[in-house]
This record gives C-alpha cells, sequence and structure tokens, in this order.
C-alpha cells in the first residue's frame, strides 16, 4: 500500500511535559547547534566526541537529542546504548526508541522493547500502538496485529479514531478487509483519511467494485475526494476497465488542478494504459514535467502488454539515459517485453545488468528471467536459473512448468509437477493450466485423464481457465467426445472456451459440427474473436466446405470489424487449395493487400502436392524460398510434387539444394502410449525389443489388407527395384506403431497413434484398410490433425 495511504502523522510525542531542568547554557552551546543541524548517522558519530569532551553527555537534552538522532538514522544498536546509559528515563525516551524499533528494527525488537516499557511501568500512549501497528502491517503480520488490537481494547483506547484508523490500515494491508470494513463501520465519526483508508483497501484487495462504490458514499456523506482518493481509486478503475468512469475521474482531476502532482498523473496513465487508448497514456506520460520511477515503469509495462514490446525497449532505454535507476519492477517489464519478441540478446544484456543492480536474488526478477528464457527457447537456463533459487515462490514453480510445455519438454513438465505435489506446494489455476498444456502435447488419454482428476481433488472444476484447458486436452488427446461433455458441463464460457471446442472439431474432421458451434455462439452473448474465426475457417478447410469458409471469412470484417491476419489468408488459401481450387486460391494470393507470408504460400504449395500441380507448385516455391523458410519441410514437399510427376532431374535438383543449404529432412517417427510407457518407432527400425515379432506380425497384416484391396502407393519412392519401393513403405514408423499396438493390445481397444510429420498418402490408405480387416478403432494424430480410421473409412474424407 502506497505510503500515501497510511494513518495520519500523530501529533508528536510531549517531550516538554516532562519536567527535567535543563541549564540556559547548554541551549547555547555550538554543540546543541551542530545537533539540531546533523543530516546523517556519519556526521553524529563526529559530534559525539564534542559532546562527551565538554562534559555535555549526561545533561538530558542532549541525551534526549542523541536517542532521536540515532532512531531517526536507524541506528537502534547506538540509540540503545545512550538510553541504557541514562539513569533517570522519562517516559517520552521510551515513546522515541520504541517508535525507532518500530520504523527500523524487526518485529521482534519493536515487540520487546514494548514488553520492557510495561515492565518497567511505562504507561502507553496511543500512538505507540500506531508505531507496532504500523511495523505489523508493513510486515504484513496480522497475528502481531491482532494481539495490538487486543491491547487497545484492554486499555481502553480501541474506540480512538486515530487508533481504529491504523487498525483498518493493517487489516487492509494484510488481506483481512472485510475486518477492515468492521472497524470501518462502527466509527461514529469518520474523516476523509478514514475514507481513503478502507477505499484503498478495497481497491488493492481485488474489490475494485467495492472500492468505487465507496467514493460515491463518501461524497454522499459530505466528503469530496482528494490526492489520496485519486491515487487509490485509478488503479481500481484501471482493474474494472471502465474507461467511461476513467475519463470522469480525469476530468475531476483536472477541475480540482491535481494533474500536476507525479503520483496523480502516473495513476492517470496507468489507468488509461489498462484500459485500453494506449496513446492518451502516452500523452500524459509525454506532458509531465517531472518522472518518477513508477511513471516509467507504468508506460514500459503498458506497451510491455500491449505488445508493443520495442516501444518498451525504447523507453527502458531513455529511462537509463535519464539517470534513473532501474527498479525490480522495470526490469521485469523489459523482460516480459524481449519475452515478447522472442530477443535472447537484449533479455541476456537485461539479465546481467540485473546483476549489476543487485536484483539477482529478487525472487520476483529471478522468475522474469525465467519466463524471459522459456520464451526465447532457452529452457536450459530457465531450468537453471530455477534449480538455484534458494526460495521458490508459487509462481516460480509456474513458470518453469509452462516453460518446459512451451518448449515441448513435455515429461519435464509433469514431473517437475510431480516434484511440487512432493514439496506440498499448493497448486493455483495457473499451475494447472500449465501441466494441462503439456499434457495435451504429450497427447496420451491416460495421463488427460489423471490430470483431469487432479482437478477435481484441487476443487478447480468450476474455475473457466483449467475447465477450458481441459476442453483443449482432450481434443489433443483424440477423445473429441469427452472434450464435448467437458464443454457442455461448463457453466461459465470464455470466447477462448468456445475457439477451444470449435478447433478440437476442425482439427478431428468434423466440420459440420465445428460450423454448427460456432453459429450457436454467434447467437449468445459472447462474441466471436479473430482466433475464433481461425478456428472455424480452418475446420471448413479440414471438412471441405468451401462456401461455408467463404462466407465467415467476408463476415470477419463486414459484420465484426476484424481485420484478418497472415494466418487468416493462410487457412483461406488452404480451404480453397484442399478443394481442388488452385487458380482461385492462386488469385486470391496476388490480391492479398499485405505481402503473404511463409504459412501463405506454405499452404498453396502443400495443395499442390495434393492436387499434383506442378506449375503452381513451382512458382509458390519460387516465392516461398525466397522468404528462406529455415525448416525442410517445403523443400520435400517440392521434391515430392516432383516426384509424383516422376521429374526425377528435378527431384535430384532440390536435394542438391537442400545439401548446399544444410536443410536436412526430418525423420518421421510415431509413438504410442501402452501400460504406463512411451514406445517410439522410426522408419526401418530395428531397436525395440519386440522388433522381430512387429515385421512378422505386420508382414502378414500387409497381405490380410492386400486381400481386402489394398494397393500399395509408391509414387514418392524412386531409384530402387518395385520390391523394394514395397518394403521402404511398409517399415513406415506408423505401420510400425500399430503393428506393435495390435500385437500389445485386447481385441477391440482402440488405438492411438501420435506422428511428428503429416500423414503419407500410402500410410492413409494402408490404415483405412487396417481398420477394416482388424476391426479396430485407429486414432492418428499428425502434425495437422486428427485422422479416425473406423470400418475402413477415415473421418477426414481425404482431406487432409
Amino acid at each position: 500500500m502506497s505510503s500515501l495511504l497510511l494513518p495520519r502523522t500523530a501529533p508528536p510525542p510531549p517531550f516538554l511535559s516532562a519536567r527535567v531542568y535543563i541549564p540556559p547554557h547548554v541551549y547555547k552551546h555550538p554543540a546543541a547547534i551542530l545537533l539540531e543541524l546533523c543530516a546523517s548517522v556519519k556526521e553524529l558519530h563526529q559530534f559525539l566526541p564534542l559532546i562527551i569532551k565538554n562534559g555535555l553527555y549526561n545533561e538530558h537534552l542532549f541525551q534526549t537529542k542523541l536517542v532521536s538522532l540515532f532512531c531517526k538514522f536507524g541506528s537502534m544498536t547506538d540509540a540503545a546504548k545512550v538510553f541504557d546509559s541514562i539513569q533517570t528515563k522519562v517516559d517520552p525516551l521510551y515513546h522515541t526508541l520504541l517508535k525507532g524499533y518500530a520504523h527500523h528494527s524487526n518485529l521482534d525488537g519493536a515487540f520487546n522493547f514494548f514488553a520492557r516499557m510495561k515492565h518497567d511501568a511505562v504507561e502507553p500512549v496511543i500512538y505507540n500502538y500506531s508505531y507496532l501497528l504500523k511495523a505489523c502491517a508493513d510486515n504484513f503480520d496480522s497475528r502481531r496485529g491482532r494481539e495490538i488490537h487486543a491491547q487497545l481494547v484492554l486499555s481502553g483506547l480501541s474506540a480512538n479514531l486515530y487508533a481504529m484508523t491504523s487498525l483498518m490500515n493493517l487489516y487492509a494491508k494484510c488481506g483481512a478487509v472485510q475486518d477492515a470494513c468492521k472497524m470501518f463501520e462502527r466509527m461514529p465519526v469518520r474523516d476523509l483519511v478514514c475514507w481513503n483508508t478502507v477505499i484503498a483497501g478495497f481497491a488493492q484487495n481485488g474489490m475494485p467494485k467495492k472500492a468505487l462504490d465507496l467514493v460515491v458514499r463518501m461524497q454522499e456523506e459530505g466528503h469530496s475526494p482528494d490526492l489520496v482518493t485519486v491515487v487509490s481509486i485509478l488503479p481500481a478503475i484501471a482493474d474494472l476497465g471502465d474507461l467511461r468512469i476513467g475519463r470522469s475521474i480525469h476530468a475531476c482531476v483536472f477541475r480540482r488542478g491535481l494533474e500536476s502532482y507525479v503520483n496523480v498523473a502516473t495513476a492517470l496513465l496507468g489507468m488509461y494504459a489498462k484500459c485500453g487508448p494506449i496513446g492518451t497514456a502516452r500523452s500524459i506520460f509525454d506532458s509531465m514535467s517531472s518522472r518518477t520511477v513508477v511513471s516509467w515503469n507504468s508506460m514500459i509495462d503498458a506497451y510491455a502488454q500491449s505488445g508493443d514490446s520495442e516501444e518498451a525497449l525504447h523507453l527502458f532505454q531513455k529511462m537509463q539515459d535519464a539517470g534513473l535507476k532501474p527498479s525490480n519492477v522495470t526490469v521485469m517489464g523489459a523482460l516480459q517485453a524481449c519475452a515478447n519478441l522472442g530477443d535472447i540478446k537484449r533479455g541476456q544484456f537485461i539479465h546481467e545488468l540485473v546483476k549489476q543492480l543487485g536484483l539477482d536474488s529478487d525472487v520476483a526478477v529471478t522468475n522474469s528471467l525465467i519466463s524471459m528464457y522459456c520464451k526465447c527457447r532457452r529452457a536450459d537456463v530457465a531450468a537453471e536459473l530455477f534449480s538455484k533459487l534458494r526460495v521458490k515462490t508459487l509462481v516460480s514453480w509456474n513458470a518453469m512448468i509452462l516453460g518446459y510445455a512451451q518448449n515441448g519438454r513435455t515429461m519435464e513438465a509433469i514431473s517437475l509437477f510431480g516434484a511440487m505435489q512432493e514439496q506440498n506446494v499448493k497448486r493455483d489455476s495457473f499451475t494447472l493450466v500449465s501441466v494441462i498444456t503439456a499434457v495435451a502435447e504429450l497427447s496420451l488419454l491416460r495421463q488427460a485423464k489423471w490430470i483431469h482428476g487432479v482437478v477435481i481433488r484441487a476443487c478447480l472444476d468450476k474455475d473457466v481457465f483449467v475447465m477450458t484447458a481441459l476442453v483443449d486436452m482432450y481434443a489433443k488427446c483424440g477423445a473429441i467426445h469427452t472434450s464435448r461433455k467437458v464443454f457442455d458441463r461448463m457453466g461459465e464460457r470464455h470466447v477462448t472456451t468456445w475457439n477451444a471446442m470449435i478447433d478440437g472439431y476442425g482439427t478431428h474432421g468434423f466440420g459440420k459440427e465445428a460450423v454448427q458451434l460456432f453459429d450457436e455462439m454467434c447467437r449468445g452473448d459472447i462474441s466471436p474473436n479473430d482466433i475464433t474465426f481461425l478456428c472455424v475457417i480452418s475446420a471448413c478447410s479440414h471438412s471441405g466446405l468451401v462456401k461455408e469458409g467463404r462466407c465467415y471469412f467476408n463476415l470477419m470484417k463486414e459484420t465484426y470489424g476484424l481485420e484478418p491476419a497472415m494466418d487468416h489468408y493462410g487457412a483461406m488459401v488452404d480451404l480453397l487449395g484442399r478443394a481442388g481450387q488452385l487458380e482461385e486460391a492462386w488469385d486470391f494470393i496476388q490480391t492479398m493487400p499485405v505481402e503473404p507470408g511463409l504459412n501463405v504460400y506454405g499452404a498453396m504449395l502443400g495443395a499442390c502436392k495434393i492436387h499434383k500441380n506442378v506449375d503452381l507448385g513451382e512458382q509458390a516455391a519460387d516465392k516461398l524460398f525466397e522468404l528462406e523458410p529455415k525448416e525442410g519441410g517445403y523443400h520435400v514437399l517440392l521434391a515430392n510434387i516432383y516426384a509424383i510427376a516422376s521429374m526425377w532431374g528435378k527431384v535430384a535438383k532440390v536435394r542438391s539444394l537442400m545439401q548446399r543449404k544444410g536443410i536436412q529432412k526430418t525423420p518421421g517417427c510415431s509413438s504410442v502410449d501402452l501400460r504406463h510407457e512411451v514406445h517410439t518407432f522410426y522408419s526401418g527400425s530395428t531397436s525395440h525389443p519386440q522388433s522381430e515379432k512387429i515385421y512378422a506380425y505386420l508382414s502378414k497384416l500387409m497381405e490380410r489388407i492386400k486381400a481386402a484391396g489394398y494397393t500399395p502407393d509408391t509414387s514418392s519412392i524412386h531409384d530402387v527395384e518395385d520390391d523394394v519401393q514395397e518394403q521402404l513403405l511398409n517399415t513406415h514408423s506408423e505401420k510400425l506403431a500399430i503393428a506393435f499396438a495390435l500385437i500389445n493390445t485386447r481385441p477391440g481397444a482402440t488405438i492411438h497413434i501420435r506422428k511428428n510429420l503429416r500423414v503419407c498418402a500410402d500410410c492413409h490408405n494402408a490404415t483405412m484398410f487396417i481398420s477394416l480387416v482388424t476391426q479396430r478403432e485407429i486414432i492418428v494424430r499428425d502434425m495437422h490433425r486428427f485422422h479416425h480410421f473406423n470400418n475402413g473409412t477415415c473421418s477426414c474424407g481425404g482431406y487432409w
């Protein structure tokens, strides 16, 4: 809580009430004048020999002043030495020393001296209690604060206005805002400080609506808001996101002439930054005649949060150029900007700065570093930072678990969650969303059911973010019907919930269901966003719903005012291309209002491969290679187009180009989960313990599906004999994984396979026949979508 929100300063202790005779010459001594001018503990130690040399050390005036100054400068050991040497101690000396302990020592020191006061029969006064209450509030120690509350009751001071305000401040700071409210309601008389204290308490404890209601009530009872009220209520308005009320407060600030105060201007720019118009926030920032570190922090954080990370880092540099020392909040904002940009170099520079500033022991800063390194694809550095943390907060665990999940290190994420549980660290919704994300990436239904059970036991099955993650997880684990059940049981749904379910239907090839759900969403209270349209257009693409996809692309801008992004253009090219409308897809690319990106030309190239169009494929590839893609998948696509057309010379040229650029084809691998163990297979591999058995079974299985009508597709393989071509096809990783699963599971059990690349045409055809002859449902998740093979058919309908 800001120092502005603390209870009013109490009147100084009545030192003059102690009747101690002080000779007149003592006041006039130069040493007395020096003490009045003393500005530091270093100066005080320099004056002390002069006081002793002149025999003034035992004078009451000097004793009192020395105790007071040592307390003021926080040198409590020296203050206690002077105090203990005084033979006749008057009550005000006790009060002064207690204030020093409360302000500059730990709570134990303050409470121990308070106990000594009582032992020495010194009657506490109201500001003794207020000093201790403030110390308890600053240390968030509500237990000891309640002990002081009890002492106030016993001493008959609990109804004192000053004491009640101090108690309100304590309870508000310690999060016991309802207790603060009870104190407030019991007050027979309330002044503006009381109102500000309780308003700040609600505002800073996540109850912005209640804080705003209190401001209205305060004015109804005849109190006008002041500077402190404004500074307290603006963050609450920012939390509500209510720009209209924020602007009305701004008008009030302007009418009262408060806009020149730096803390008011900082609160205003923070409000505008969170409520949307960051340009207004920047105007206020630029117009400020003086700026505090908090002002810079608010502006840097605003740009980082709004996505303009370059400007955030630019301001971070300007702040340092202005000679201001960055705080922990400053570097956390700058690190978030680096994370957003994936800028590891600037992130490392800020890491070095953190060390120079001595902030590397700050757990919040370290948490930000962990998140930054994870988002910059350096989970190894993040893990090292995490392991060195002596005190790990819940945020530390969450950041590292999510970091592992985001970097594809799913088993480490799940393992770390297990370690977190072993150490009895209380998990929250963010923890579980992070773990669920990892399980979704792993695509193991067994693990999905386990984490769902953890959610229920943690009583977080009503949390909309956790349940949305579960909807997405079940869809990505192949259990699309379970995903819909979770969706239907949710009492509250966000736009991300609808997006997850629509996207789930799309990746499973259930385009009609995705379209129906989208239409249902549009009839409700939640408006679709840009992600919703991407999901539904992609769903149309996977199911060949060209007319519907075109409609939604137009609806996006015309009805909802959403500008298509590159991903939307890529989805439209994919939609048209998969349906065989290649000329229209190419014309669509030529008329795009923005320069096409990799995903647009990549979608076009993929469509040309499906429909064997060499000319457009070459044009798309030429444009695509100008953008210098880092992955070799696009080169492989072009080579496959040439191979299908038997243009082996051009195939060789593409392969030669890949060799010159050091581009390698990603080896295909497939995995299957069996008895709590994941078994992974690569094409042609023989390293599995059951390899001999798998190949023998697969050989017989190939004969069975040939008898049922399967014909091997060898169009993409050349330079080898026909029988070798077929042999190579039969050792593709998904065929090995399916054979292993058929051998090791009971008849009728559904088989789940995970493939790291797109399923090839031959394996797709073969799997349809395998599902027919074995009467098994086989669910294959490749890099783009799910295929549900059942009784000789696939849910994709040929669109993959």
